[in-house]
């Protein structure tokens, strides 16, 4: 009895092993070929600004799959220090070749300037920079109200969108967005990002008038073609928009209703402004009846004959 028993203990823990031996050998298996499918990956062990040089202290390896890899990554920290960042990255973010300036680029904003385009700072005040809501990386629409040449000794000034869609590289000496975007900062300057010939027409308009930013929607690119204002459409007025929602894309939006053209009024005319009736023109006289004067006995009387015509 006790030897059967010994026999069912001992065939029991060999099958136990052997179920043990063979999952700890497929787990190293799959253990070993998840690993040969990981490859070495360099993130930001801190946050990096743009505009910053890399150094070795800002980086370390860490493993990625290699199906969930980005692309442009380093797998070693010799290719980054030195390299300039272009944007924000953040802790344990993969360092990617496109958020970096070219090799050899210099630290600062010269670094976030793409090749073709030029930095042109502009004075502002708080209506000109929105009030101090205008960060790095907005985009921005210029209007100038300038006075063109004067006619009989007359000006008459007129505001025109000069830029479209130009982006904001700094807001005084940052080139980087603050932590708090709900939170304006007070600038004297702000730096936009043109093209030469847009830097042209930037300096006229700064010194021939007076400059007015205009902040819109980061994901609003459209050009869009306005005539200007003078006085006279200035004080013609405009109909009542409808507003659209925070965010809502042009075809989500109501479109306003067309102007409606001034209905005429019959006034009444005043009294000074009747004119009299024209008198009405004399009847003809009747012409002259022929008669005869007939004495019967004591009576007397006329006899009219009819008018030959």
């Amino acid at each position: 009895m006790r030897n059967k028993r010994f026999v069912i203990v001992l065939g029991g823990a060999i099958v136990f092993g052997l179920v043990a031996a063979v999952s700890v050998s497929k787990y190293l298996s799959s253990a070993q070929a998840y690993s040969k499918n990981l490859s070495m990956v360099m993130v930001a062990k801190v946050a990096i600004n743009p505009g910053e040089k890399l150094i070795a202290e800002q980086l370390e390896a860490v493993q990625f799959p290699r199906g969930a890899t980005p692309d442009g990554v380093f797998d070693s920290p010799d290719k980054l220090v030195g390299r300039v960042a272009v944007v924000a990255i953040a802790p344990r973010e993969p360092v990617t070749d496109f958020k970096l300036a070219p090799v050899g680029s210099a630290a600062g904003l010269s670094s976030m300037i793409p090749e073709g385009y030029r930095a042109m700072t502009v004075k502002v005040d708080d209506v000109v920079g929105v009030s101090g809501f205008i960060m790095p990386g907005a985009l921005v629409d210029v209007v100038v109200v300038i006075n063109p040449a004067e006619n009989n000794g007359q000006q008459n000034p007129i505001s025109k969108i000069v830029l479209q869609n130009i982006k904001v590289l700094a807001n005084g000496q940052n080139i980087d967005r603050p932590k708090s975007e709900r939170e304006p900062e007070s600038v004297k300057a702000v730096t936009l990002q043109v093209l030469p010939e847009q830097a042209e027409k930037l300096a006229l308009a700064s010194s021939e008038g007076k400059l007015q930013l205009v902040m819109r929607s980061s994901v609003d690119q459209g050009d869009e073609q306005t005539q200007g204002v003078d006085k006279r459409r200035l004080l013609g007025g405009e109909r009542a928009a409808p507003v659209p929602d925070p965010g809502a894309m042009k075809s989500e939006q109501q479109k306003p209703a067309a102007p409606v053209a001034p209905r005429r009024v019959a006034r009444a005319a005043t009294a000074h402004e009747v004119k009299p009736a024209a008198p009405a023109a004399p009847a003809a006289p009747a012409p002259p009846r022929n008669s005869v004067e007939v004495i019967e006995g004591a009576k007397k009387r006329s006899v009219d004959f009819p008018h030959q015509q």
